[in-house]
């Protein structure tokens, strides 16, 4: 149907037709231009009100309505989705893909930030921070040289310097290539939390308080049960010979020589606490052999003093008994 008229063809009086553009105009729509073009200044725009704002940026590019809306002097952006990087102002070498996609990135040293999905990054107001999934990062804000990977990573407000991947619970295991047969050196022992963060248990003084010596806290490894085993075959279905111990046996013995997993539940093994505390008894039991061959050898060395002794003795009773055999004679001979 021509929008001109109405249904029953009767043609629209032009003065309504006036009435209709002049509220049109009046509306708070009205701003809504699509837009597409190339500047001077090499930006590229597609998109109602795609880099409506800009004055001096350049080599930016927008595709979708409102893309770097707001952009006045940024350059080296890319804008791909509707409202992504709107409210960017001065921020340079950003990259947004999706829905509101970096939506606030207002800060007036925001750059080199990247952001795929929708709402990824869009409280961003940081520098070089990267988001790939639907809300990836978005509760980041001011943080630095972060990177969440995987929907709904939202991360969190104001850190820095941090990797999330994947949410705890959701993602229920991990597969990374070019680990597994990859020899390498110098290396430390990689461990991971209740809550799914890496590190490394650290060992320098700095970290740590009320240090004192293990003593005899270390005999309790004396009551453990080592087992062989085999894991079951949903875990491991080549069935390898295992050798170790039972979370739940070690607990009766020590609490402390146990981790739990997110929800509480027993999981396994402090390996690392059980092999200092066998550590600690093997020192002890080294002291007692020293001690013992301390004892040992000295003893050696006053039997020793007492053999020379005697040996000296006997010298001089073999000596005079030379002599004694020796004077009859004398007399005899001056006979």
């Amino acid at each position: 149907m021509n929008p001109l008229t109405q249904s029953k063809n009767t043609t629209i009086p032009p003065i309504l037709i006036a009435l209709t553009l002049a509220c049109f105009a009046l509306s708070p729509q009205a701003r809504a231009v699509c837009q597409q073009g190339c500047e001077t200044n090499r930006n590229t725009f597609l998109g109602n009100d795609a880099l409506i704002d800009n004055t001096t940026g350049h080599e930016n590019t927008a595709v979708g309505a409102e893309a770097m809306g707001h952009n006045d002097t940024g350059f080296w952006n890319t804008a791909v989705g509707s409202s992504a990087l709107q409210h960017n102002n001065v921020g340079i070498g950003n990259t947004a893909v999706g829905f509101r996609a970096l939506w606030i990135n207002n800060r007036s040293d925001n750059g080199s930030s990247t952001a795929v999905g929708a709402n990824a990054l869009g409280n961003n107001t940081g520098v070089r921070n990267t988001a790939l999934g639907a809300n990836a990062g978005v509760d980041l804000t001011d943080g630095v040289y972060n990177i969440d990977i995987g929907a709904d990573v939202v991360g969190v407000a104001g850190e820095s310097n941090t990797i999330r991947i994947g949410n705890q619970g959701t993602q229920i295991a991990t597969f990374i290539a070019g680990i597994s047969g990859t020899p390498i050196s110098g290396g430390v022992p990689v461990g991971v939390n209740a809550i799914g963060q890496l590190g490394i248990n650290p060992s320098a003084a700095r970290y740590k308080e009320a240090i004192q010596p293990m003593d005899k806290a270390s005999e309790a490894i004396l009551a453990l049960k080592p087992v062989t085993f085999r894991y079951k075959k949903k875990f491991d279905p080549e069935g390898i010979p295992q050798f170790g111990l039972v979370a739940e046996e070690v607990e009766k013995v020590n609490p402390d020589l146990v981790a739990r997993d997110a929800q509480g539940k027993l999981y396994t093994v402090r390996y690392d606490a059980v092999n200092a505390m066998l550590l600690n008894e093997f020192l002890k039991e080294h002291a007692k052999v020293e001690q013992l061959k301390k004892n040992f050898e000295s003893k050696i060395a006053e039997q020793q003093k007492q053999i020379e002794a005697l040996t000296a003795g006997l010298q001089r009773v073999s000596a005079q008994l030379e002599l004694s055999k020796s004077a009859p004679e004398t007399v005899l001979n001056n006979r």
